[in-house]
């Protein structure tokens, strides 16, 4: 069961007593239970991941004379990124400078945001979009045929390229595959599953054991793959939520492999709720993912009404309805605890139905399908897991806590969102640290280890853990309400001995284990971590809100790492400075 220590709240005269080193620690299971590997392979870089993170890897690694092997459990182009429907934050703006988009990401980050690594961030950006454009990718554009550029909430200026009016994801997936796939610059695993990272004695990552899925989901075949480097490029954990944006594959398969080798994680109780995902679902549709109604709605114009249609933003925040997004899903939840009404409105019929076909053809299809038409109707809204603002512990080259794995992308903490992420600076972060890592694994590609060297998993058989998938929807309908946007310390300690109760020394309740108990486990050991640092952090900063302890607290400007300190199944968590 996780367990907290007792916080020292800030003094009435505002001098904030030491948190740093606090401590909790929650139970996950060891390593996934599978059976043994019958298969090898060798490669030089092993990028888990097809969205635009192992995608933009992938692509810079071309022609370097490297062996890139990439996998994906799916297929390619079925995981977040052509979904992302606002688009990319960059410089270039007539009224906009580099300062201001820095100043802009800091305040949303809401004090846990890395200065330097944002403002290296922002000065790459006009590189790694050019190079982009370069590859193909067409960005919406006004009618002198320059760049058009919008804004969502916490920007200060109109600095988002967007294309397709709201497909700004499918067009940079499709740019990128079409690069990588089409010039052959890497090996394509398909319904291949990252089971657990190989580590050495000394712990560098040398490798990992993949399965290979059938079409039901079972495992055909555990493959043990030697690397000089294995890249962390799987996306985020949205589908620990029973309502998401997130697609069905995001289920935390890199930051769970990454917790169980014993890696840096951090920020992990920072997830960021859109504000405005659609609360009306189509005809028969089941699963946790909900269709997003992008934030450029409000951008363009659009307001926030509650079930008696009153406007509550304005007043709330400078920013009113293009506040940043925690702000804005706050309020939300709030509006929606106080009227019962489980959803708010969003109201764009004021803008016409010329600007919206043209902006936003993918956002009147989601809800046309569920019987709403935004040009006629406000739209239903509520909050919905997003984006994961933390994640594996790397620096803007992916260079991890540990040798040999690198991590790009949603599954990685760079220190760029801290608290919570700016709209449309996700994509960029991609882009930007997928170029510089390429770059580092062409000069320094770490030297070539064993894959069977003692302590790298030769011999493995089925005798790892398992949390079998009929506990999923207990799992993530608990995580929704106990973990949520507004987060209620005795639910989360309850959630968290729930958790704690789940795990099992061997899978006695499966067979053969297979995709769907692999995943069950992997969300299990994602909420484990999550609740624990939720628990730690006793105030309400970003996109963690504490309904007991309403405001941030300066002696929490500390991020909470959770790491495996060496013991089997345990994950420490620690406040550091």
């Amino acid at each position: 069961m996780a367990t907290t220590v007792p916080v020292q709240r800030s003094d009435r005269a505002g001098r904030a007593r030491p948190v740093v080193g606090r401590t909790a620690s929650a139970p996950v299971v060891a390593r996934l239970a599978a059976p043994a590997a019958t298969t090898t392979l060798e490669t030089d870089v092993l990028v888990v991941g097809t969205g635009i993170a192992g995608l933009a890897v992938a692509h810079d690694l071309a022609g370097s004379g490297l062996r890139v092997d990439l996998v994906t459990k799916a297929s390619v182009g079925e995981g977040s990124t052509p979904w992302a429907q606002g688009g990319i934050a960059t410089g270039g703006a007539p009224d906009d400078a580099p300062a201001l988009h820095v100043a802009d990401t800091l305040a949303a980050g809401a004090g846990l945001a890395d200065e330097a690594a944002v403002t290296t961030l922002v000065a790459e950006a006009p590189v790694a979009v050019g190079a982009l454009l370069a590859a193909g990718a067409r960005f919406d554009t006004d009618a002198d045929g320059a760049l058009a550029w919008t804004r969502e909430g916490g920007h200060s200026r109109s600095r988002i390229i967007h294309a397709g009016g709201d497909a700004t994801g499918l067009e940079v997936q499709r740019t990128l595959q079409s690069a990588v796939l089409g010039t052959g610059a890497a090996r394509v695993h398909e319904r291949t599953f990252l089971l657990d990272l190989l580590t050495a004695d000394d712990g560098t990552v040398v490798g990992a054991l993949l399965a290979r899925l059938g079409p039901d989901g079972g495992c055909r075949e555990v493959v043990r793959v030697a690397a000089r480097a294995v890249v962390l490029a799987s996306g985020g954990h949205g589908q620990v939520f029973d309502s998401t944006t997130n697609p069905a594959v995001a289920t935390g398969d890199g930051l769970a492999a990454a917790v169980r080798a014993g890696a840096a994680v951090a920020d992990a109780e920072f997830v960021q709720f859109h504000p405005t995902a659609l609360a009306a679902r189509r005809p028969g549709q089941t699963g946790a993912q909900r269709p997003l109604v992008s934030e450029a709605v409000r951008g363009e114009g659009a307001v926030l009404l509650d079930a008696g249609g009153t406007r509550f933003m304005a007043g709330r925040h400078p920013l009113a309805d293009l506040a940043p997004r925690d702000v804005v899903a706050a309020a939300i939840g709030e509006r929606i605890a106080a009227t019962g009404a489980g959803h708010v409105l969003l109201d764009a019929r004021h803008l016409g139905a010329a600007l919206l076909e043209r902006r936003f053809p993918t956002v009147l299809a989601s809800c046309r399908a569920a019987g709403v038409d935004p040009v006629t109707e406000p739209v239903p809204v509520l909050p919905a897991a997003h984006y994961a603002c933390g994640g594996v512990v790397a620096d803007l080259s992916g260079r991890t806590s540990i040798a040999g794995l690198f991590a790009v992308g949603e599954v990685a903490r760079t220190g760029v969102h801290g608290a919570n992420r700016l709209a449309s600076n996700s994509l960029l972060e991609a882009l930007v640290v997928g170029r510089r890592l390429a770059a580092l694994l062409r000069a320094d590609l770490p030297p070539r280890r064993r894959a069977d060297a003692p302590g790298a998993g030769a011999g493995r058989t089925p005798s790892g853990g398992l949390v079998a998938s009929g506990a999923r929807a207990a799992l993530t309908a608990g995580m929704s309400r106990d973990a949520g946007v507004l987060r209620d310390p005795v639910a989360l300690a309850s959630r968290a001995a729930l958790l704690a109760d789940l795990v099992r020394p061997t899978p006695t309740e499966v067979g053969v284990p297979g995709l769907a108990d692999w995943e069950t486990t992997n969300l299990h050991a994602v909420a484990s971590v999550l609740v624990a640092a939720a628990l730690l952090r006793e105030e309400s900063r970003g996109c963690h809100r504490r309904t007991d302890v309403t405001a941030p607290d300066d002696a929490w400007l500390h991020p909470v790492v959770a790491h495996a300190p060496g013991t089997p199944g345990t994950v420490r968590l620690e406040v550091r400075p």
